[in-house]
């Protein structure tokens, strides 16, 4: 009895340490790469960086680099306010958020298509008309005037408009009208956004979210000579 209770207590311990010895060896066949580490951001924003499920987090892969690489020193520099973004990159130097900006800018996985909204027809017509003409009473430009006129931005640092959730694109028009999103001065999205009123954003929001991609979706290059002609000027947008 003494020497089965002695091998089962053995074999105890052998089933308590295969466990760790699996796992240690498992951890350390975890590559060191960047695509490894950036699995942090991919948890919010879908693989590949192509958008989370919940209408919150918006697709990154295929923007821009100029554009993400400042989206992440806002975030580090507290003019983008929110906290898991701010913790994530709280501590990173500019090279290494240059890096993952270059990263996902090179990503190109499929859109999604785009959501069923219960918006009006009048109401989609008022959110067409301001994202392709403007409103020049209001001396509000267009979005296509800025984001290109297929709306999937320009780069180096103009992002797409398309492909966005609807629930992400009124938060952050909010976001500019209260301050808590911001850019480099001068600041044109907080300029337009405040002069859009709540049936102004519902109505853009609702008409973007619901546009198909391009199949030829590639964001094209603003020259240097064209800087001149946008709308407005932009802090974040330099030659």
């Amino acid at each position: 009895m003494h020497f089965i209770f002695r091998l089962n207590a053995k074999l105890l311990g052998l089933l308590l340490v295969l466990p760790v010895a699996a796992f240690a060896q498992t951890a350390q066949k975890i590559p060191d790469t960047l695509e490894q580490r950036l699995k942090a951001c991919t948890a919010c924003h879908g693989a590949e960086g192509r958008a989370g499920s919940d209408g919150y987090y918006p697709r990154i892969a295929g923007k821009p680099a100029g554009y993400l690489y400042n989206q992440l020193l806002n975030f580090r520099d507290g003019k983008r306010t929110y906290p898991a973004m701010a913790y994530l990159v709280g501590h990173m130097s500019d090279a290494y958020l240059k890096e993952i900006a270059g990263y996902f800018a090179d990503q190109h996985p499929p859109y999604s298509a785009p959501l069923a909204t219960e918006a009006s027809s009048s109401m989609l017509e008022q959110g067409r008309l301001l994202v392709l003409q403007g409103d020049k009473a209001r001396n509000l430009p267009a979005c296509a005037s800025c984001h290109g006129k297929s709306m999937t931005g320009l780069a180096p640092y103009i992002p797409g408009l398309l492909g966005l959730p609807r629930d992400y694109l009124i938060a952050q028009l909010g976001a500019w009208q209260t301050g808590s999103r911001k850019a480099h001065a001068p600041d044109c999205m907080q300029q337009v956004a405040s002069k859009l009123n709540p049936q102004d954003i519902a109505a853009v929001s609702s008409w973007l979210a619901m546009q198909k991609i391009p199949a030829d979706s590639i964001t094209p290059v603003l020259k240097a000579d064209e800087y001149a002609q946008l709308p407005l000027k932009c802090g974040g947008v330099a030659p």
